[in-house]
């Protein structure tokens, strides 16, 4: 059988050795695996087109306000201050991350990684225009005439709409996407917008139109670290070398073993069908991103000769080394790596989540007065402050500010009680604090501890600062 070929060629140039990269040609593929596929790509476009248009109290349900410091997540609404909470996600996606490639290995990648899903859109492009795998081949080999030339152009017009669509999706989650769509077609967006669209834009086009396998091969991080999250027991894609070897061709229904040949006929269709151009008969690779497509094409040919499917198969190192099947390897889901992570990430999941519910209505912040430290006056001793108060909810509440942990202190507000904050709005108030001289006498020099409180009725938030006696 003639050698495949394979998706990088050594070239020796000027005394150095290099990786010149071939261009793959997937070849289309019909299957359970190849339907799953699909769905995901359909599921996740979905999600990612639909969310910027959902709306909640009158405003996108989904919106980083990066203007305004503030992000819009359904009934959330969360400010700088919220960063732990951040943190808390990041957390949660980093364990989610380790606990699914220890149990399914790299299903996220050949399934709903974003690079995965708009190859598979611009590959179903390209074979819509060009043809399959042998027909894109001899049309790039062919000189370039009217037809291919008009393919061609077709294609990459077709491959910039559904990047610019995400592009335009994508700053769509930073400014509301109706707005964003009338400043568009009225050729009024800022510049911070026009540069992210077409970035985004070009990201697309680039990553899923003529990088694809090269960005998971050299740019993704997941594969270098992946051999590190999965076991002996994680999922994985494997050829059966026991059932397949000798491999060799034959005529159709032949009875391999008699020949004295294993059931792999070396048709080598599951090099074809690989996005990443590896042979998945070598084992194992870093380039495999567990699509499942040699798994579909073998299927197809184990079936129109006769044989039992799985040759190729999903399967975990145990048990194809043991000849188990699902049952034998369910049993070894549950080790001590899965049951670390999941206990991990149920714990950050719910930690977080109670936060987000318990979470006060208000959050309140105290900055002294830079430009003096305390005052001696009439009255007494008057430190002066800045109360930043954020209105957390969407609607516009009325707060009373007060100070507490210091004896006989006064409370005198820049502004009328109570203090009026917006909607989902931010308040810098200046607040000057009293202490008479009877209470200034009795505590001498120093600084003291005070606490700020506000409260509208139903929410309220502390502040501690320091009061300054001279």
């Amino acid at each position: 059988m003639k050698t495949p070929p394979t998706p990088c060629s050594a070239v020796r140039e000027g005394g150095v050795l290099y990786e010149r990269p071939v261009k793959i040609y997937p070849r289309a593929v019909r299957g359970r695996f190849d339907r799953w596929r699909r769905l995901m790509v359909a599921v996740t476009q979905l999600i990612f087109l639909g969310l910027p248009w959902l709306t909640w109290n009158d405003r996108s349900a989904l919106l980083f306000d990066l203007e305004a410091r503030r992000f819009f997540v359904f009934a959330w609404v969360l400010w700088p201050q919220d960063l732990i909470y951040l943190v808390g996600l990041l957390i949660a996606c980093a364990l989610a991350l380790f606990l699914f490639t220890a149990v399914a290995g790299r299903l996220w990648c050949g399934y709903a990684c974003p690079q995965t899903v708009y190859t598979e859109m611009f590959l179903a492009i390209e074979r819509w225009l060009e043809g399959d795998r042998q027909a894109r081949m001899r049309r790039d080999a062919a000189p370039m005439s009217l037809e291919t030339l008009t393919r061609k152009a077709g294609k990459h017009l077709l491959w910039a709409a559904l990047a610019l669509l995400t592009g335009v999706t994508f700053v769509g989650y930073f400014t509301p996407v109706r707005e964003l769509l009338h400043r568009a077609l009225a050729l009024e967006l800022g510049p911070w917008e026009t540069f992210w669209i077409a970035f985004y834009t070009l990201a697309t086009y680039g990553n899923a139109g003529w990088l694809r396998e090269q960005i998971c091969k050299t740019m993704c991080p997941y594969a270098r670290f992946q051999s590190a999250l999965i076991d002996a027991d994680s999922l994985i894609i494997a050829y059966d070398s026991q059932r397949g070897e000798p491999r060799g061709g034959r005529a159709r229904k032949a009875a391999a073993r008699t020949s004295g040949l294993g059931d792999c006929i070396d048709c080598t269709l599951c090099v074809q069908v690989c996005p990443a151009g590896i042979d998945i008969r070598d084992g194992l690779q870093n380039e495999c991103i567990g699509c499942a497509a040699c798994i579909d094409i073998c299927d197809t040919v184990m079936d129109k000769m006769g044989y039992a499917r799985g040759l190729i198969r999903y399967t975990t190192a145990r048990g194809l080394g043991a000849g188990v099947g699902w049952r034998g390897m369910l049993t070894h889901l549950l080790r001590v790596r899965v049951i670390a992570y999941a206990v991990l990430l149920a714990g950050v999941v719910l930690g977080v989540a109670l936060s987000l519910a318990l979470r006060p209505g208000v959050a309140l912040d105290a900055l002294r007065d830079r430009g003096t430290l305390a005052n001696l006056g009439a009255e007494g001793v008057e430190n002066t402050y800045q109360l930043l108060i954020t209105n957390r909810t969407e609607q516009p509440a009325r707060y009373t500010i007060d100070a507490v942990d210091l004896e006989g202190v006064q409370v005198h507000v820049g502004s009328a009680q109570p203090v009026i904050v917006g909607a989902a709005s931010q308040l810098r108030v200046p607040v000057r604090l009293v202490l008479p001289h009877a209470q200034v006498s009795r505590m001498g020099s120093g600084a003291r501890r005070v606490t700020f409180v506000v409260e509208d009725g139903h929410d309220s938030a502390r502040a501690a600062a320091t009061f300054l006696l001279p």
